[in-house]
């Protein structure tokens, strides 16, 4: 089977805004001290040693990738840390880039590297890692995922170690531990302990905010935004975990250099609702004024399938980067729909966002769409195509075109580069084929006809117009023999140059 790096496009953008300057690729430990305490599993002896464990958690890493290469010193220190802990909590990798390897990769639903995975029961049960990614925060969270999924809060001491003000909390309230209620909590707490801190107390009084006579039980959610806490009494699972899920978001999600915000962001990007994105220097005088408009709409539209996100100048510069965005635009307000539809207004002044917004929500606006300009040279032999330049390229030429969706930081893509030159090259003289690449960071690609979930993505265009997809091996033979089956019947065959003429590349096939 064939794999690509799949990434989202909001997981571009999240790599790109909360994880730039934490992603140095970085040497290799080589102390046997520390590299010792990750056990290295693969095919052979997966089952068997993951069986041995109620509690363990495998990386699934490439060797290639700069994100493993981070993580790979801080997962070692954790795990070192990790093995005294009462009892010891394992840390173990895979190297999903292994061909053996890929049938655990794909039974375990990697789509990217690195990817973890807390296993438990033998690994009956599996669930992502959604926690920090150096070594502190590493044990911290785990620390946490092993044992009861929900802590008993039997003194103020105990209340104060489990609730962070500047996180949510999740309290039971519960006059006796026992009952459907108490159960239900219980299983919700099980189900999303990656996501939250669960707390139960019989003690009301303990808990520092709302009322401290509850005389039924009652879910309580503290949070570091909006009304501070919310209360619900319906122990329904599927009930609280909607609950948990509406309440659990900020009304306008701040975007800043704060780091306790960062889990919001993720919530925010991960959301299916289209997203408004309000970007300004926050130090400026109107700063006031327009977060207090920007609440206010944000508190008509709530739950009606648009998220709202006040964004930092400063601290958005990648968002400006992967939404081809200018500071000379500021103050900017983007929406953008599940379906990659953007709609935008530059130099926005406070008193036009909610007139702006009503226009998006009528279906008044026109979408934007960024691109790179049209290049004035286009001599090399992969021609470059931009947004602009898409549909005279590859839709009107009435040409055969093979077009890579890339971004410029894939591995991958730069391993492909160098052969999809030779295979120009070998084209050259055939005025029916185009070989061309296409920057999917600063261009929005038309979603309509590409399916675009991976760099590097490959499609085929043939003159007749039938686009379908390059799934095959990544070799110059393979991609010349594609071309040749594929290619419009009525355009002339290219005579390709002999394996003499040009150098033999090494196969380059879809990873994960």
């Amino acid at each position: 089977m064939a794999y690509k790096v799949v990434i989202t496009s909001f997981l571009v953008l999240l790599s790109i805004v909360l994880l730039s300057g934490s992603r140095c690729l970085a040497e290799e430990e080589t102390s046997e001290s520390v590299v010792e305490h990750v056990l290295t599993l693969d095919h052979s002896n997966f089952s068997e040693v993951v069986g041995k464990h109620e509690f363990i958690v495998v990386e699934f890493y490439a060797p290639w990738c700069g994100h493993c290469k981070s993580l790979a010193p801080e997962y070692e220190k954790a795990a070192s840390v990790l093995s005294s802990h009462d009892p010891p909590i394992v840390l173990a990798k895979v190297d999903a880039n292994e061909e053996a390897n890929k049938g655990l990769a794909t039974q375990f639903g990697v789509q990217g590297f690195p990817t973890l995975k807390i296993l438990r029961s033998g690994g009956k049960h599996s669930e992502e890692y959604k926690g920090p990614r150096e070594a502190d925060g590493i044990v911290s969270y785990l620390k946490k995922q092993v044992g009861p999924a929900s802590t008993e809060i039997k003194s103020a001491e105990d209340a104060s170690s489990l609730i962070d003000e500047k996180k949510i909390t999740i309290i039971g309230l519960f006059p006796v531990l026992s009952g459907e209620e108490f159960e239900n909590f219980t299983a919700l707490a099980e189900k999303l302990r990656s996501d939250y801190d669960f707390g139960h107390t019989v003690d009301a009084k303990l808990i520092p905010k709302g009322d401290s006579s509850v005389t039924k039980p009652t879910l309580r959610l503290l949070k570091p935004f909006d009304e501070l806490f919310v209360d619900s009494q319906d122990f329904h699972v599927e009930v609280m975990e909607k609950f948990i899920s509406e309440s659990g978001v900020p009304t306008v999600t701040l975007f800043n250099q704060d780091p306790s915000n960062r889990p919001f962001l993720v919530k925010f990007f991960d959301s299916p609702d289209a997203k408004a994105m309000l970007f300004l220097n926050f130090s400026t005088d109107k700063f006031d004024d327009f977060e207090k408009t920007y609440n206010d709409v944000a508190v008509l539209y709530k739950g009606k399938g648009l998220g709202f996100l006040l964004g930092d100048l400063e601290a958005s510069k990648g968002a400006f980067q992967y939404f081809g965005l200018s500071e000379d635009q500021v103050p900017v307000i983007l929406v953008q729909t599940s379906d990659s539809q953007k709609y935008l207004k530059g130099n926005v002044e406070a008193e036009q966002i909610a007139p702006w917004l009503k226009d998006y929500m009528d279906g008044k606006l026109k979408p934007y769409v960024k691109s790179e300009p049209i290049p004035e040279v286009n001599n090399e032999p992969v021609k470059v195509v931009v947004r602009d330049s898409i549909q005279d390229v590859v839709f009107n030429s009435g040409k055969n075109v093979l077009i890579e969706f890339y971004a410029p930081w894939c591995g991958h893509c730069k391993k492909l580069a160098p052969i999809l030159d030779e295979v120009a090259v070998s084209f050259e003289n055939d005025a029916d084929v185009v070989i061309a690449k296409f920057d999917a960071t600063t261009n929005d690609v038309p979603s309509d006809v590409f399916d675009v979930q991976g760099f590097p993505t490959l499609y085929f265009r043939s003159a007749s117009g039938t686009v379908v997809p390059y799934e095959g091996d990544r070799t110059k033979d393979d991609f010349i023999e594609f071309i040749q089956k594929n290619r419009d019947t009525n355009a002339k065959p290219v005579s390709v140059k002999s394996e003499e003429s040009a150098p033999k590349s090494e196969s380059a096939k879809d990873e994960l």
